[in-house]
């Protein structure tokens, strides 16, 4: 199994060491906002690398609903080409950790369920839709068992 290649930016590889060292009791906050965050493990489309990327906390039941918001960027993020490439991933929410599969959602009426989630957890992400031509993919990750 390849190794875990943790992010080039200092403060995410900083919060995945803190929340994961901790066994997520610690760092499971964005930064100084107090909102939630999980951790999404998947592997690296062109290097086959573990990559770990703390995300907001949007949750729909027993899925989780992953922004590539990237700030309004006008690139998806390279998480994004991840799990295009392979759907399985293991997501850590505090001291629970889960592995589930993902897929984007594309469909306008759930879609439109879920961005309203998304917005409301996060509100932010509108201005950040607002800001971009692209538009924000959204993907669902459900259970695997």
């Amino acid at each position: 199994m390849t190794e875990y290649v943790p992010s080039p930016s200092q403060w995410v590889a900083d919060q995945v060491a803190l929340y994961e060292g901790s066994g997520g009791t610690e760092g499971t906050t964005l930064r100084d906002t107090g909102l939630p965050v999980i951790i999404v493990t998947n592997r690296g489309w062109k290097t086959g690398a573990v990559r770990k990327t703390p995300l907001m906390r949007v949750a729909d039941g027993r899925n989780y609903i992953l922004v590539a918001s990237q700030g309004g960027a006008p690139k998806h993020p390279y998480w994004y080409h991840n799990l295009k490439a392979d759907p399985n991933v293991e997501i850590r929410d505090k001291t629970e950790v889960y592995t589930m599969r993902v897929r984007e959602v594309v469909d306008t009426e759930e879609r439109k369920r879920l961005w309203a989630i998304a917005v409301e957890a996060f509100p932010p992400y509108q201005s950040y839709q607002q800001k971009t031509e692209r538009v924000i993919p959204l993907f669902v990750a459900e259970p695997t068992a």
